[in-house]
């Protein structure tokens, strides 16, 4: 069996390694999943939504529908984004399964063997995972408190003219936590005109803001139609149901229709329909508003936690929204011994060292407080600072 060259450069999650680690685990408290906590899903309103839709459209919802996707949410979508600033109509829009399919039809469509993508230090790594199959060079820019440290881009930029792509994740970033500054937000797009580049704006945390000021996304501020922006439902209502869209230029749209098309035909019709009824019978900002409560009250005990029962070496982030935070050890210190030790014990977690394009920093490790139940906080925290102190 011969397989292609592009197979030798993929690599499995290392969260989900971690996830079998933790499953094998009997009562093993996991800061480890980036997933929405299953208690928030509306479950009653999807209950009745399907059964209506079932009985009532099973000859639309159960049959196969059109590639761009189901156009009352598409209209939903493009009312929702205008209001945010987000200048588009139907003919921006790409239904997709989930963001994570987003990821991967842009770089199909804009990436050649031994181009360039440019992430920040860390990224996200399902971005990661949806560029490498198209033989690419990753580089990670690194970042500050207020994102991408803009010299730094400048020079990537400079040093590497087959650069097609920035991924970006500048609210609320997976996996560090960090928020863009405006400033920031304004420089990139202008780095992007002035390098001729694109830009993904993956916003998949975007809603879950606890405190802190509302910035516009990078979409709001695109003056050329440079940057492709990626959304989803996951996070603010059903992580299962899968479907995420592509706002971006109308042209390209058309392009990742034609893709999509050859993925996989279209995404899942019932559960656009699902979608589309949810927003149609629920308050969607005051269902959002339960997950920033819920989310907010996980976020302020890891971090009276942390600061209770962690080493003061220990370096952290404190997010003003989503779902993780980040913590930098030691330069001495390896996470992955950490979490060997630290699964002894009963507590698992991801080693930061996957989310750098480039590897390296061993030394980090991200923390979710989404899916934890809120009584295994404290206990895990308390334990895993012990591991810490032990090693320190």
């Amino acid at each position: 069996m011969k397989l292609a060259k592009r197979i030798g450069n993929i690599k499995p999650s290392a969260i989900r390694a971690v996830g079998k680690k933790i499953t094998a685990i009997d009562n093993c408290i996991s800061f480890a999943a980036g997933l929405p906590d299953p208690a928030l899903f509306p479950s009653k309103e999807m209950k009745e939504v399907t059964d209506c839709l079932l009985t009532e459209k099973p000859h639309i919802a159960l049959q196969y529908g059109m590639t761009k996707g189901y156009a009352p949410l598409i209209a939903k979508i493009v009312n929702d984004l205008n209001g945010r600033n987000i200048d588009c109509n139907v003919a921006n829009i790409q239904m997709t399964t989930g963001s994570q399919q987003g990821i991967s039809f842009v770089g199909m469509a804009f990436l050649d063997p031994g181009d360039v993508v440019l992430t920040e230090n860390p990224t996200y790594l399902g971005a990661l995972a949806a560029f490498r199959p198209y033989e690419v060079i990753l580089k990670g820019v690194d970042s500050e408190s207020d994102g991408m440290k803009m010299d730094a881009l400048e020079d990537a930029l400079k040093n590497n003219p087959r650069t097609k792509l920035i991924y970006l994740v500048p609210t609320f970033s997976n996996p560090s936590g960090r928020t863009w500054s405006i400033d920031k937000r304004k420089a990139v797009i202008q780095l992007a005109n002035q390098y001729d580049v694109v830009i993904i704006e993956d916003n998949p945390y975007g809603d879950i803001r606890f405190e802190g000021e509302h910035l516009p996304t990078l979409k709001s501020l695109d003056t050329e139609e440079r940057v492709v922006y990626l959304g989803s439902y996951s996070k603010i209502l059903c992580a299962g149901l899968r479907v995420g869209y592509i706002c971006a230029e109308q042209n390209l749209v058309q392009k990742i229709e034609i893709i999509k098309e050859g993925a996989d035909l279209q995404t899942n019709q019932l559960a656009q329909m699902q979608v589309d009824e949810l927003l149609e019978k629920i308050d969607l900002d005051a269902h959002i508003g339960k997950v920033i409560s819920a989310y907010k009250e996980k976020r302020d005990l890891m971090m009276a936690c942390i600061e209770k029962y962690f080493p003061k070496n220990i370096k952290y982030t404190c997010p003003e929204g989503g779902m993780f935070l980040w913590l930098e050890l030691p330069e001495k210190m390896d996470a992955n011994v950490i979490l060997d030790k630290s699964l002894l014990q009963k507590v698992g977690f991801v080693p930061g060292g996957p989310f750098f394009p480039e590897g390296n920093n061993e030394n980090t490790i991200r923390l979710n407080f989404s899916t934890t139940p809120k009584n295994n906080i404290e206990p895990g925290i308390k334990i895993l600072g012990r591991v810490l102190d032990e090693a320190g």
